[in-house]
């Protein structure tokens, strides 16, 4: 399937970032019983590329990327564990130009609209606006629908499960979730049947939405 498409029928990217390959494991798997089918494992996370061949091949109905990507040699490694999509916390055309070489989707990170509109002209498939609450939520990705309705926006950093289908009416095309999808609280205490309960409510709220 189009990634744009894919992207906007799911409306929410479950965003992991885990100190260790187990929990990293459990956090997906639990997102995934409830119903989401795009799963990024941030880069910084405990043997990244082993989490993500791992879930290639025990959630096959899922589309797992790599997040938090800095370096080229990232992009590269990142490609070579299997990731199905890309995103980087900024603007770097030379690795926009890696992912579109492979023929990988690439979210690039900008806030900024010069920033968005750069990563666009780029090549980015989408814009990742982080961290977007720092900059007024909602009522930013609305400002920026005016002028950059055009460019297929996905806002993170401060999206909850609240306030994830505000920002879809609000124009994004996804959003992306991690603290507020995995509370620190239940991941300590290993409750992930409340964190399946969590991703099962969103992908009700953002279906039933308008």
């Amino acid at each position: 399937m189009d990634w744009l498409k894919l992207v906007q029928r799911e409306g929410a990217i479950a965003v992991i970032r885990s100190a260790h390959l187990e929990l990293g494991q459990q956090m997906a798997t639990a997102v995934a019983q409830g119903g989401m089918h795009l799963i990024e494992i941030t880069w910084n996370s405990d043997r990244a590329a082993e989490l993500i061949q791992h879930l290639r091949q025990e959630l096959p109905h899922c589309t797992i990327g790599a997040g938090t990507l800095l370096t080229l040699a990232d992009v590269q490694a990142a490609i070579a564990a299997g990731a199905q999509f890309l995103f980087t916390p900024h603007v770097n055309p030379r690795l926009i130009q890696a992912a579109q070489s492979q023929q990988i989707p690439m979210v690039a990170g900008a806030l900024s609209p010069t920033e968005i509109v750069m990563a666009w002209q780029a090549g980015a498939t989408c814009v990742k606006v982080f961290p977007v609450q720092a900059v007024g939520g909602v009522s930013y990705i609305q400002a920026l629908q005016g002028p950059l309705g055009q460019i297929p926006l996905v806002p993170t950093g401060g999206v909850t499960v609240a306030n994830a289908p505000d920002f879809l009416a609000a124009g994004a095309i996804a959003v992306g979730l991690s603290g507020s999808l995995f509370p620190a609280a239940a991941i300590r205490s290993g409750q992930w049947e409340a964190i399946t309960t969590q991703a099962r409510q969103l992908v009700q709220t953002i279906r039933s939405a308008p």
